[in-house]
């Protein structure tokens, strides 16, 4: 195991914050995989499964198991880290501008075709390499204006290179479940097998630009602009988000089991050497516009009918609002059937607040479809 620590620039003087990466493996195969745990810094499980990750990569690579290269970021965001409010954490969003964390990585796709166009060729392969080093000149382009952009610089540049992306995060209440590009879907199917995901949500651009859309999307929209004059791998970076359950659901137990899932799904796609175990059936990966976001529509105590993991028929009731003034009752009902994979762990709520996720088929939303 390799660690390398990468120094922020400070946000005031006399202040540095520090992240670290691992690097595991020989780097004779050419394969990269880089896994990267709580960019949203109040998500406690990715970084215990980081943990229960080193382990194994370390024995691993002992064996000589591990020809290319893996890259792992046990904790991805030191300064949400050390944001906290009056004994509340406060990780998802930088407090110095309120922008999430992980939105507004840089998009490169429009500064890559006219930079590569008279460079690129016949050999897909060659092809590849040139875009990762284009996309390389680019980042190492990008003026920070903020330490939070200077840590999605970072990240995206530790990333921009590898051929599997995999961003481990955790939602409030909320079953395993995934996020991935349209394209890529198919590919990160073994992987929602594997961990038990009970949702897998697939979106051409989910918008504001996500870490994993950052470094992934590139590739299926070169694909296109260039189809039929230059041969370019649509998958020339697997990505996904994985969202391990809830925000409170921090044990050992779950943490090996997803270590095991992941080193699984890494045999799977040679990343690690040695048979992968038998698949398990996974669920039915559904469009992210056919998300239905459950939303307060009156405030009051949220009595929930429905809990993460169940399934909802169309119209079937989900949560109860008790205005505690007037004593009125706001019942909420799904629109659409699907399977509720995540919920809002607080027990009240404004007008507007989002309250549960439906996972539904059909696609009917458009816009920003990702939570705030």
């Amino acid at each position: 195991m390799r660690t390398l620590i990468h120094d922020l620039p400070g946000a005031s003087a006399g202040t540095t914050r520090r992240l670290r990466s691992l690097s595991f493996g020989s780097g004779q195969s050419g394969r990269k995989a880089y896994l990267q745990a709580s960019l949203h810094a109040d998500e406690v499980p990715p970084m215990l499964v980081a943990q229960a990750l080193t382990e194994r990569l370390s024995a691993l690579e002992a064996a000589g198991a591990i020809a290319g290269e893996i890259v792992l970021v046990p904790m991805a965001n030191p300064i949400g880290l050390a944001q906290e409010l009056q004994g509340s954490a406060f990780g998802r969003f930088d407090l110095s501008t309120g922008l999430n964390f992980n939105r507004q990585f840089k998009p490169l796709t429009a500064a890559l075709i006219p930079l590569v166009e008279a460079q690129l060729g016949p050999d897909m392969a060659a092809n590849t390499q040139l875009i990762r080093a284009a996309c390389a000149t680019l980042l190492q382009a990008w003026q920070p204006a903020t330490e939070a952009e200077a840590l999605k610089r970072l990240l995206q540049g530790l990333a921009m290179d590898a051929d599997l992306v995999l961003d481990l995060h955790c939602d409030n209440q909320a079953v395993m479940h995934l996020y991935t590009g349209t394209p890529q879907a198919a590919a990160i199917a073994p992987l929602a097998g594997y961990l038990g995901a009970q949702a897998l949500l697939y979106a051409d651009v989910s918008g504001d630009d996500p870490f994993d859309e950052a470094v992934s999307r590139i590739w299926w929209e070169l694909a296109a602009h260039f189809e039929g004059r230059f041969p370019i791998d649509p998958l020339g970076c697997l990505a996904a988000t994985v969202e391990l359950r809830g925000e409170t659901e921090v044990s050992r137990e779950l943490a090996e089991h997803d270590a095991d899932a992941l080193i699984a799904f890494l045999r799977s796609t040679g990343h690690v050497d040695g048979t992968p175990p038998p698949q398990p059936p996974g669920c039915e990966a559904t469009p992210l516009q056919g998300v239905e976001p459950i939303t307060a529509t009156a405030s009051g105590i949220v009595i929930f009918a429905k809990a993460p993991g169940d399934w909802v028929e169309a119209g079937e009731l989900v949560a109860e609002l008790i205005d505690p003034l007037t004593d009125a009752r706001t019942p909420l009902h799904a629109r659409a059937s699907g399977r509720c994979f995540a919920r809002s762990s607080r027990r009240y709520a404004n007008c507007g607040m989002r309250l549960m996720k439906i996972a539904g088929p059909t696609a009917y939303r458009s816009g920003k479809l990702l939570s705030p």
